[in-house]
């Protein structure tokens, strides 16, 4: 683990292609099914490209099946049968790093995995303060990886080699890693913690994520317009709108029009040609210049890119500033604190998965006003704090992964706090097992 770490830069076996056909795909369904153990999993999207969150490519390794790169977009054209590959794996536990990325994309498709393995978490649990996987590649086997194109336009075709490698790396390691990850949580008394851990993720990556009711709401920095009921009106307009020409034509929407203009356009209200052609954001085709590849990716949407004109935004601002001067249209007038659960006030520190908080019961998250407005609560939830750090201490894992912090504000939130069953209370906020067995009796003393 003291090493001085080694460049991976190709897997052992070479960089396989792409796995387009029926033909191939049922050749590696038959060589996964001769395999054994555990089955290494991850996928490529073509986020920031593209309109949806699709898996453009899922990558497997097993041991006696090599690594094998699924083109899921072609092979789902061609009808396949992703219960043949469910059936080939069958109970083997499929290694993920980042699980929560994955597995909803997975089980969109029809992939099963029936057990998992999430060598991120892992790292979490084991106190890593540096989880990415080229990380705890680099700490538990002494190997980096080669890592050049994570924000590839993984929907282009066909696939450059580089590309392929940088893909296939991901997968390479994962089943030695569960190995050593594995043993030394054993070691440290958590791999019970890690199971627990697993399980619950493996279900919630099975589960349909509910929509959010404003998505609009997730606009960058939407929280400098919350007093304002017109700019609200226009960001929220022109959110629909770049939504709705996105999908239509199957690109990301910041790719048509930034937040960052979105925000501008709010913020200065444009009633006139002239006051609208001031604000340049609005008027010019968004380009993003990376430096490097990237910027040749970008440049192949260009000509949708130049089908969408300024006018098409012009119009919106124009229609949402007379609807919301009328009041024809209800508008949200007011962002209050329980927007944060949503993403962009988030001010809190969580980190992780590990015990998912029922946000209809949030308490907030600002501490200023906790301190302000609620000291005696804002005590109380210091106490506990306290002793949650010791508990941290003691069993070599962050606070945060002992608990979420939400559950624990959720907690010191209620009124009657020394009449709550602390253990039953994490439990219902989503803590799993082995936190509330583990912390329950040191919160209610803090609490006493």
């Amino acid at each position: 683990m003291n090493k001085e770490p080694k460049l991976l830069k190709e897997p052992r076996e070479g960089v396989p292609e792409v796995i387009d056909t029926l033909e191939a795909y049922k050749e590696y369904c038959n060589l996964l099914a001769a395999g054994s153990g555990p089955l290494a999993a991850d996928a490529e999207r073509a986020s920031g490209f593209r309109y949806g969150h699709e898996d453009w490519l899922i990558q497997f390794k097993r041991k006696g099946a090599g690594i094998g790169l699924l083109d899921p977009i072609a092979l789902g054209k061609l009808g396949v049968d992703w219960h043949e590959f469910n059936e080939a794996v069958g109970d083997a536990p499929w290694i993920i790093h980042d699980s929560m990325q994955d597995l909803p994309g997975f089980f969109d498709i029809g992939l099963r995995p029936r057990a998992l393995f999430d060598t991120e978490i892992a790292a979490k649990l084991l106190g890593r303060k540096r989880f990415g996987l080229s990380s705890v590649t680099e700490y538990y086997l002494g190997l980096t990886l080669a890592k050049e194109h994570s924000a590839a336009d993984w929907s282009y075709r066909p696939l450059p080699r580089d590309w392929r490698n940088y893909a296939a790396l991901d997968v390479e390691l994962l089943i030695e890693l569960e190995e050593v990850m594995s043993s030394e949580l054993k070691k440290q008394g958590k791999l019970l913690w890690a199971n627990q851990e697993f399980a619950h993720l493996l279900s919630k990556g099975a589960q349909k994520k509910a929509p959010h009711p404003n998505p609009w709401l997730r606009i960058s920095h939407i929280s400098v317009l919350m007093h304002d009921k017109i700019g609200l009106m226009i960001a929220k307009e022109l959110w629909q709108k770049r939504d709705e020409l996105a999908r239509q034509y199957d690109i990301a929407p910041t790719l048509l029009l930034s937040d960052s203009a979105i925000i501008e356009a709010g913020k200065r209200k444009p009633s006139n040609s002239r006051e609208f052609r001031s604000i340049r954001i609005l008027n010019e085709r968004v380009r993003i210049h990376t430096g490097g590849e990237q910027d040749k990716m970008f440049e192949r949407y260009a000509p949708i890119q130049r089908k969408i004109k300024s006018n098409v935004w012009k119009v919106v601002i124009e229609d949402a500033i007379s609807r919301a001067k009328s009041g024809e249209v209800a508008i949200v007038s007011k962002i209050d604190d329980s927007s944060s659960k949503y993403g962009n006030y988030n001010d809190s520190g969580d980190t992780g998965d590990f015990g998912d908080a029922q946000e209809s019961q949030a308490a907030p998250r600002s501490m200023k006003y906790w301190r302000e407005h609620h000291p005696k609560r804002y005590e109380l939830l210091q106490n506990v704090k306290q002793s949650l750090i010791k508990i941290a201490e003691d069993t070599h894992t962050p606070t945060e992964i002992i608990i979420k912090p939400q559950i624990i504000r959720n907690l010191c939130w209620q009124d009657n706090i020394e009449h709550i069953d602390v253990k039953e209370f994490l439990v219902e906020q989503g803590a799993r097992t082995w936190q509330s067995d583990l912390i329950a009796e040191s919160v209610t003393r803090a609490i006493m």
